[in-house]
């Protein structure tokens, strides 16, 4: 899809192992200051945004959004929405799967406003399930140009959201129901 103000693709990445896609900067850039915090499915790190996916290894279907302002969340179609903030010093992104090996790397469209802070909001379903029937959109990316923030939990509702934000709280209360 794309018209004046968003470009959407869909791609596949290859997930070897460990449940995680990963997002980097299309260029090691060394001096970009991008302020290291996560949302539990999303952790951010210099030049690097981590993704926890529905299932440990094998495909993972993504749909990925860039716009030049909020496309607005899909509350109705995901079980877990969080935003974090991310500093591109290329205003290019791409997309690739955990590997043992070399990565294989997905480019996104271009950044609306090139280097600088935007805005990245994960959708996800079936975390609990390993995934939907059809994992088409199981993960859903919308990256748009925005002032850095503090994280935002716009909507959980799987036990493994719950996992990612804390485990040890997690399994203390997992502990505590089997009594």
């Amino acid at each position: 899809m794309r018209d004046d103000h968003q470009r959407t693709v869909r791609l596949q990445v290859e997930v070897e192992d460990c449940g995680t896609a990963y997002l980097a900067d299309g260029e090691s850039i060394e001096d970009v200051e991008t302020p290291a915090h996560s949302a539990g499915i999303i952790e951010v790190e210099k030049s690097c945004v981590t993704l926890r996916i529905t299932h440990q290894w094998g495909p993972a279907d993504f749909t990925v959004t860039v716009a030049d302002r909020d496309p607005g969340a899909d509350r109705e179609g995901y079980e877990d929405i969080v935003e974090v903030s991310y500093v591109s010093g290329s205003g290019r992104l791409e997309l690739t799967g955990f590997s043992f090996d070399e990565h294989v790397m997905h480019p996104l469209p271009a950044l609306p406003a090139g280097p600088g802070a935007y805005r990245i909001r994960y959708h996800v379903k079936g975390l609990d399930s390993e995934g939907t029937q059809d994992a088409a959109d199981d993960h859903y990316l919308q990256i748009w140009p925005a002032p850095i923030g503090d994280p935002v939990v716009v909507k959980t509702t799987t036990e493994m959201y719950e996992y990612y934000l804390d485990p040890e709280k997690f399994e203390r209360r997992l502990r505590e129901r089997a009594r």
